[in-house]
C-alpha cells in the first residue's frame, strides 16, 4: 500500500514498543516524462497564468464604472465578471455558478476518476510547481535523497535556503495576486510598493503566504491525503465504467526482475522497477489498486512507459481503465460506456441550472425598484381631515448611463405626491447607483372616505423620461380603520 504513514507522536498500538501513530516518511518524488507530464505542465502554465495575470485584464464598462475584468468590490458591493455584474440581491447567481462547478466535478470525476485533483486543483498546481522549485536547485530524487542523508554544510544550507526563499517568494506572490482581485490591480500594486495599501491588504498577502508556503512547500501530499475531504467523497462518483489510473494485473504478472535477453514466458510484463512508485507524488504503489491517496495524476503511467519502451514491450501495463475491464481480463475488455444514468444524470443537472442562469440572465432587469412604507406612524391624521402616509422609493440604474425617472402613484384617485429634494416629481439616478427618494402620499378627507378598507393597495409607477418605458411596484395605503376614530 502507500508508505505514507501518519505523522504524530508515539503511541503504544499492538506488542511492547509498538506506535500507533509513525513520523511522516519524506516523499522524493522523481521526474517523470511523457505525454501526461506535459499535460501537466501546460496545465499548470495556464492555471497558473490566469491566477497572477487575470486582475490586470482591463473592460471598458464606461467612464463611470471600474475598468478591471474581474473585481470584487466589496466597498460598492459589486462583483464584476466580464460583461456580468452581479449585485448583492442577485448572489443567486453566484450560486448557480457553484452548484454548475459542483455538478461537473461530479460529472467529471463520473466518467475520469479524480482528474480535478491530478491536474486542476490548486493543491496540486502550486505543489507541482514547489517540488520543480526544489528539483531546480538540489536536483532530481537521487540527489535530494543524498542531499538530505549528507551532514550540514555550505552546499547543504545554499541548496535548502535558495529552495525555500523561492518557496516564499511565490507565496508572496500567491497571496499578492489574492488581493488584486478586490481593488484596482495597478493602483493597489503601487500602494503595496510604496507601502501605502490598507492594512488589511498586508495582512490577507500575509495570511496567504502563510498558507501557500506551508501547503504546497513543506505539507504537500499530507494536505491530500489527510486535509482535503475529496478523496473520502469521491468514491460514490465511481461505478465500473469509471476511468480510473489503474495496474492491468492480467498483463503484469507475476513481476519481478527481468535481464535483458531473458525470455517473457510465463511470466508478466512488470520487472519490478518501482518507477512508478518513484514518480509518485504521493508515494504509493499503483499495483496495489485503487487507493485513497492517489490523486489520478497518471505520472506513473509516464514512468511504466517509458521502461516498457526500454524493454520492448507493450505500452499500457498502467494505463487509465475500468474496473469493468480489469475484472474481465484482455480477452473481454470493452470499449469506454459514457452514456451510463449517472453520467446522463450529472449532464442533464448541468444543463438545467445552465438553462436557468441563462433565462434568468436573458430576463434580468436594467431597473430595480423598491418601496418601504414608514413604519411609525403608519399614517398621519392631518387637521382638514386628511390622511398622509410616507414611503421611501429606491431605484437602482443597473445601466452603465445615468437615466432620470418620474414617479407617480396609480389606484388612488385624487392622491397627491410630494417628494423631498426631488421637485416636479423628476429623480435622477447615477450609473449603476442606488438613489433613494423620502415622499409622502396624502389623500384628501374625501379622498379617505372613499377608500374601500384601512389599507388600500395601489402601484407606484416610475418612468423612464428618455424612453417612456414604465416599471411598477405594488404597495399599500394606510387609513383610519373604517368605523372607529383615526389614530
Amino acid at each position: 500500500m502507500a508508505n505514507v504513514e501518519l505523522g504524530g507522536g508515539g503511541a503504544s498500538s499492538s506488542g511492547e514498543g509498538g506506535q500507533l501513530y509513525a513520523g511522516r516518511e519524506k516523499i522524493y518524488p522523481k521526474e517523470a516524462h511523457g505525454q501526461f507530464r506535459t499535460i501537466k505542465w501546460i496545465v499548470m502554465a495556464v492555471t497558473l497564468g490566469i491566477y497572477y495575470l487575470l486582475p490586470f485584464v482591463r473592460w471598458d464598462r464606461g467612464p463611470y464604472l471600474p475598468d478591471q475584468a474581474v473585481l470584487i468590490d466589496l466597498p460598492a458591493r459589486r462583483f464584476y465578471f466580464f460583461f456580468l455584474e452581479i449585485w448583492p440581491q442577485e448572489f443567486y447567481y453566484v450560486t448557480g455558478l457553484l452548484v454548475l462547478a459542483a455538478l461537473a466535478l461530479f460529472l467529471v470525476t463520473s466518467v475520469a476518476g479524480r482528474v480535478w485533483c491530478g491536474y486542476t486543483c490548486p493543491q496540486t498546481v502550486w505543489t507541482d510547481l514547489m517540488i520543480a522549485v526544489e528539483r531546480f536547485w538540489q536536483g532530481d530524487r537521487n540527489a535530494r535523497l543524498k542531499l538530505d542523508k549528507h551532514p550540514w554544510s555550505f552546499e547543504t544550507l545554499r541548496k535548502k535556503g535558495a529552495t525555500h526563499l523561492t518557496w516564499l517568494a511565490i507565496a508572496i506572490a500567491t497571496g499578492g495576486a489574492w488581493v488584486f482581485y478586490f481593488a484596482d490591480a495597478p493602483t493597489l500594486a503601487r500602494q503595496l510598493v510604496t507601502f501605502e495599501a490598507p492594512a488589511a491588504a498586508y495582512f490577507f498577502i500575509g495570511l496567504f503566504t502563510l498558507t501557500t508556503y506551508v501547503l504546497g512547500g513543506i505539507a504537500r501530499e499530507q494536505v491530500c491525503i489527510y486535509m482535503c475531504p475529496w478523496p473520502r467523497i469521491q468514491g460514490a462518483m465511481f461505478d465500473r465504467d469509471s476511468l480510473l489510473i489503474s495496474y492491468r494485473a492480467w498483463r503484469g504478472e507475476p513481476h519481478g526482475p527481468h535481464k535483458a535477453g531473458q525470455s517473457w514466458e510465463g511470466r508478466g510484463d512488470c520487472i519490478d522497477c518501482h518507477q512508478c512508485v518513484a514518480v509518485c507524488p504521493t508515494g504509493i504503489d499503483i499495483r496495489d489498486g485503487a487507493q485513497l491517496e492517489c490523486i489520478q495524476c497518471a505520472l506513473c503511467i509516464d514512468a511504466c512507459d517509458e521502461i516498457m519502451d526500454k524493454v520492448g514491450r507493450p505500452r499500457g501495463l498502467i494505463a487509465y481503465d475500468t474496473i469493468r475491464n480489469l475484472d474481465a481480463g484482455a480477452e473481454s475488455a470493452e470499449p469506454l460506456r459514457l452514456l451510463r444514468p449517472r453520467v446522463l444524470l450529472y449532464a442533464g443537472a448541468i444543463a438545467l441550472v445552465g438553462l436557468i442562469m441563462v433565462v434568468a440572465l436573458m430576463m434580468r432587469p436594467d431597473l430595480d425598484v423598491n418601496v418601504l412604507h414608514d413604519r411609525n406612524p403608519l399614517y398621519v391624521k392631518l387637521s382638514d381631515g386628511g390622511v398622509r402616509n410616507g414611503y421611501e422609493v429606491k431605484i437602482l440604474n443597473k445601466q452603465y448611463v445615468p437615466r432620470a425617472f418620474k414617479l407617480s402613484v396609480d389606484g388612488l384617485p385624487d392622491a397627491s405626491v410630494q417628494m423631498i429634494g426631488h421637485e416636479g416629481g423628476i429623480v435622477p439616478v447615477p450609473p449603476d447607483k442606488l438613489q433613494a427618494v423620502k415622499l409622502y402620499v396624502t389623500l384628501d378627507k374625501a379622498g379617505v372616505r372613499a377608500l374601500p378598507e384601512q389599507a388600500t393597495p395601489f402601484k407606484f409607477v416610475v418612468t423612464n423620461i428618455a424612453t417612456g418605458e414604465r416599471t411598477e411596484h405594488n404597495a399599500t395605503f394606510q387609513g383610519p380603520p373604517k368605523g372607529g376614530p383615526a389614530r
